[in-house]
C-alpha cells in the first residue's frame, strides 16, 4: 500500500498557531499572512472598536459608539438636547395652533361636523402657511382638507358630466 504523500508545515495559522502547509508564492502574496480554517480567516477578518463608556469591543460595521443600552444611557446623561432647536419651531407652534383652535372651536370638522379629535387638520384660508391668524385658520377634517386643496384641480372635474351624459 503506498502511503499518502503529506507536506511538511512551512508556517503556523496567524490566529490559532497551528502548524500548516501553504506554497511559498501564496505565503508571499499574502505576506506571510495565512489561515488553517475558514473560521480563522474570519476572525482575522472582523474588525471591531471599542465601546466609548466601557472599551469593550463592538463590531465595527455596526457603526455604533456603545455596546449596550446601559452604556448608551450612561454616555447620554448630561446631554442637553434642547440647546441646538430653533428658536421658531414649526412643530411646536403648528402644535399650539391647533390646540388653541380645539379650545375656541370645539373638536368638530368647521365643514362637515366630523368629531374625531386625533385627526383634525388646521388649514390656512389664503394658503400662506406663514400666516397664522385665528381668522385665516380653520379645524378641517381630512376628507375637507383633500377637497380644499385637491378637488379643483382634479382631471376628474370634466368628466363627470361625460360620464352621466353617456360618453366614457
Amino acid at each position: 500500500m503506498v502511503e499518502q504523500y503529506k507536506r511538511k508545515p512551512n508556517t503556523v495559522c496567524s490566529i490559532c498557531q497551528k502548524r500548516i502547509y501553504r506554497r511559498p508564492v501564496e505565503l508571499k502574496q499574502t505576506k506571510g499572512r495565512a489561515y488553517c480554517s475558514s473560521a480563522c480567516f474570519g476572525r482575522a477578518s472582523r474588525k471591531e472598536v471599542p465601546c466609548i463608556v466601557c472599551t469593550k469591543p463592538i463590531l465595527a460595521g455596526r457603526h455604533a459608539k456603545t455596546c449596550s443600552r446601559a452604556c448608551s444611557n450612561k454616555y447620554r446623561t448630561g446631554i442637553s438636547y434642547k440647546l441646538g432647536r430653533p428658536l421658531k419651531d414649526k412643530v411646536k407652534n403648528q402644535r399650539s395652533l391647533k390646540l388653541r383652535l380645539i379650545k375656541e372651536r370645539g373638536v368638530t370638522c368647521e365643514r362637515c361636523g366630523f368629531a374625531k379629535l386625533e385627526i383634525l387638520h388646521v388649514h390656512h384660508k389664503d394658503r400662506d402657511r406663514s400666516h397664522n391668524e385665528l381668522t385665516n385658520l380653520a379645524l378641517i377634517c381630512p376628507n375637507c382638507h383633500a377637497e380644499e386643496h385637491y378637488l379643483e384641480n382634479s382631471w376628474l372635474n370634466g368628466s363627470v358630466a361625460d360620464i352621466e351624459g353617456g360618453v366614457a
